[in-house]
């Protein structure tokens, strides 16, 4: 749930923003990461999020504090991750409340025993200001794009109305389905040239992907270099072996040797990112797969359960490098913070553990 750290000057051409899913469609994000997100360069009113543009969202939360003004209503909504201003304009109904009132009320006895229409639009009206005008602690869902007004950012609603929520079923449903979304989408880096970006992949890459497909296909938890290997002789380019009359040939590594040392690159990186990671360092080169390794999610589980309990750890829960510690302690001396990270989100998608703030995390 953090918002990338984007270079401005690598902003994609906008022409090319259309071609992003989420440009079109109201992205789901946490109220954090909407203030933190930053602003094009190109277009004003656009923003980015992990190279997504984004210029307008959808907001469930509560209201915190309300204006009132003539035209508009402002509400600051809370999602327990942030407060954002919600300007949220008046229709002409709300406007003409008052006229309503005496409308509905000089004529609601005009037929008897009937079908009164004028009663009947005056109920209408009335259901839908009650929609529209929230109080304190209600529950506020909120559509439309962002701006920043007086370096204060703000959602310009297009659409809001008070959610009844009394058994809390809508805001579960909420906090399952935005976790989903940004591991499925906003979390995963925008390539708006899909064809221009393969190409021009390095062999490193193709092969670090290759290997991601091979673990993520097969579903295996572990597995030797050799296992792999093969999967990367295509990337190796054949040289041609002849050489002309008056040419020496020219020494260097053979392919079987650039392909080890291809392999041995690709596995570095795959455990600088924590996907792999090696329990035991030994001649038997055996990697692990972090998603896939039910001991290490079992360890770590029952890591934060078990000190969780401690006074020290009661209040915030156990700090990430706490956990880090501990299980390298008591489990492999090997896993990286990148892989323990992994873990911890896996573990709090299954409802296992919970973060109750920043890197810090408890059982439930």
């Amino acid at each position: 749930m953090q918002a990338a750290t984007k270079d401005q000057a690598e902003e994609a051409p906008s022409m090319l923003w259309g071609l992003d899913p989420i440009f079109s469609a109201f992205a789901k994000l946490y109220v954090k990461d909407i203030l933190e997100m930053t602003e094009s360069i190109q277009v004003p009113g656009i923003y980015f999020y992990n190279s997504h543009p984004i210029y307008k969202v959808d907001v469930l939360g509560t209201v915190v504090y309300k204006r009132e003004r003539e035209d508009f209503f402002c509400y600051g909504v809370d999602d327990g991750t942030g407060v954002i201003n919600c300007l949220c304009w008046k229709n002409d109904l709300l406007k003409e409340e008052g006229d309503t009132t005496k409308s509905g009320g000089k004529h609601s006895d005009g037929v008897q025993g009937g079908f009164n229409p004028v009663a009947e639009l005056a109920k209408l009206r009335q259901a839908q200001r009650s929609r529209c005008h929230l109080e304190i602690g209600e529950l506020l869902r909120v559509r439309g794009p962002v701006k920043t007004s007086r370096q204060q950012r703000e959602i310009m609603a297009s659409v809001y109305y008070k959610v009844n929520d009394p058994v809390m079923a809508v805001q579960i449903a909420w906090m399952m389905e935005v976790p989903q979304l940004y591991r499925q989408c906003y979390d995963k880096p925008c390539q708006l040239q899909p064809n221009a970006t393969s190409s021009a992949l390095s062999p490193l890459c193709k092969a670090t992907n290759i290997i991601k497909d091979f673990v993520k296909q097969k579903s295996v938890s572990r597995f030797r270099p050799y296992d792999v290997l093969d999967l990367l002789q295509p990337l190796i380019s054949r040289q041609p072996q002849t050489a002309s009359a008056d040419q020496e040939p020219v020494a260097g590594p053979s392919l079987c040797q650039q392909l080890r040392q291809l392999l041995k690159e690709a596995l570095q990186v795959l455990q600088d990112e924590g996907i792999v990671y090696r329990k035991v360092k030994s001649q038997d080169e055996v990697y692990h797969v972090t998603a896939e390794d039910k001991d290490l999610l079992m360890a770590v589980k029952d890591i934060i359960r078990e000190d969780s309990k401690r006074e020290k750890y009661a209040e915030k829960g156990c700090h990430i490098l706490h956990i880090l510690s501990a299980v390298r302690q008591r489990y492999s001396l090997n896993v990286s913070k990148a892989a323990l990270e992994l873990v911890l989100k896996s573990l709090e998608c299954n409802s296992d553990i919970v973060s109750t703030s920043d890197n810090h995390y408890t059982a439930f």
